[in-house]
């Protein structure tokens, strides 16, 4: 790896890639500390511990780079725009003209790219009202207002300050795809949780625990292999395809394999299940009343209710998830249609029954993989009493960023070395 990105800077045209993205994610961090205009910073630093838990507004602000810690002008991040793909990709397995669109090839995923690009405006518009409400009943804890004076021009400044800067940060992401190296979106999310590593290894050397001290390296880098061989883990389905006539020319049949991920979904169950989970928890501090702290109580993000509710819903997502992405039934299509089948299962219907029921066997051990990840930083709050800055989440995004970063860069470099093939 290190290799790699040594051999990178040696060419210029990877080398501007690499520093007009470093310049890129340099304006992010900024942005995610510069406060929205009108609003009270002595009230918002009365509010950093509402943001350091592992409730929903925790996640949030730790997906964010803690711009919502800040209430800054990147407050909302990139999340508007991850809902709106997460929203559309959705829609196109129920609404026939999205389903029809997203086969057309360029065309139709420019359309889509449009449409989500207009969902992203309309989301973070609503996301910024509910903020700028969030931050209002927050004054029963501080006891001064967050947004001073609390009217409609102040209100409205607020909200269009952060729309913009969640449309910002999406012009940003889409540059560093086309211009950078990487995914955009990925990248941004990557250095939001990894401007939480100082923090983490603050809590690491200060702690009194020292079994906590000794045993914490070794545990990272237990968990950083396991999710790199999930990651990496696939079952490869081969293929075989007969020989066809194209026209006057006639093309060699030829073997390759279908891979199947044992982690097909990502990080996405984890985010709905920690975002479903963390209501109950979150609950109390916007309703103060007796039924709501029950709830708060009962569903307490260290306890085991939470993590047996989480794991569930983490399961469940998975295969819904799953189910959403890949459909069988197309795929056994596309290899009936392109002349390919799988050596000892029949084309069409016994295909996709094949291909449903690997799928169904791989899905269980990596939503399994992903209930472990998430839960374990909640046991390791339990057992030693020190805040974890970082989840199962960051964990998992992070390495799944870098290695889909570090092949997109092997990828750059190998087209621009022969020096293998003409030896």
């Amino acid at each position: 790896m290190l290799a790699t990105i040594l051999n990178a800077f040696q060419v210029a045209e990877i080398r501007r890639k690499l520093a007009f993205t470093g310049a890129m994610l340099l304006i992010y961090r900024l942005g995610a500390y510069v406060p929205v205009p009108g609003v009270n910073l002595h009230a918002i630093e009365s509010l950093q511990k509402q943001f350091s838990g592992s409730g929903i507004l925790g996640l949030l602000n730790l997906l964010n780079g803690g711009g919502l810690s800040h209430l800054a002008i990147f407050a909302l991040g990139i999340m508007p725009y991850i809902t709106s793909s997460i929203i559309l990709q959705l829609m196109q397995h129920v609404l026939p003209s999205l389903e029809k669109l997203s086969k057309e090839g360029e065309v139709g995923q420019a359309r889509i790219t449009q449409y989500t690009r207009y969902m992203t405006v309309g989301l973070a518009f609503i996301q910024s009202i509910i903020l700028v409400f969030i931050f209002h009943l927050q004054q029963a804890h501080v006891g001064e207002s967050v947004i001073s004076p609390f009217d409609v021009p102040h209100v409205f400044l607020v909200v269009v300050t952060l729309t913009a800067g969640a449309v910002l940060l999406m012009w940003i992401g889409e540059l560093i795809t086309q211009r950078g190296i990487g995914n955009g979106i990925s990248l941004l999310i990557f250095a939001s949780i990894v401007s939480r590593m100082p923090q983490l290894v603050e809590t690491w050397w200060n702690s009194n625990e020292q079994a906590f001290k000794v045993m914490m390296p070794f545990l990272v880098l237990a968990v950083l292999a396991g999710v790199v061989f999930v990651l990496e883990g696939q079952r490869r389905i081969p293929v075989q395809y007969a020989k066809r006539v194209i026209g006057r020319r006639m093309s060699a049949g030829g073997q390759t394999y279908m891979p199947l991920r044992l982690n097909m979904a990502g990080v996405i169950p984890i985010i709905f299940a920690v975002a479903i989970m963390s209501f109950p928890a979150t609950l109390p501090q916007f309703i103060h009343a007796s039924w709501a702290r029950s709830i708060g109580d009962f569903f307490t993000p260290t306890g085991w209710q939470y993590l047996v509710g989480q794991s569930i819903f983490i399961i469940i997502f998975s295969y819904f998830y799953t189910a959403v992405t890949f459909n069988p039934v197309d795929q056994a299509d596309n290899l009936k249609k392109f002349g390919g089948f799988i050596p000892g299962v029949r084309p069409g219907r016994p295909t996709a029954e094949f291909l449903d029921r690997i799928l169904a066997r791989l899905t269980f051990p990596g939503a399994i993989f992903l209930a472990l990840i998430a839960a374990l930083p909640t046991i390791l709050i339990d057992q030693t009493h020190q805040q974890i800055p970082l989840g199962g989440t960051s964990i998992l995004i992070v390495i799944g960023v870098a290695l889909e970063t570090m092949k997109q860069l092997e990828a750059q470099l190998m087209m621009r070395s022969y020096e293998g093939f003409l030896k």
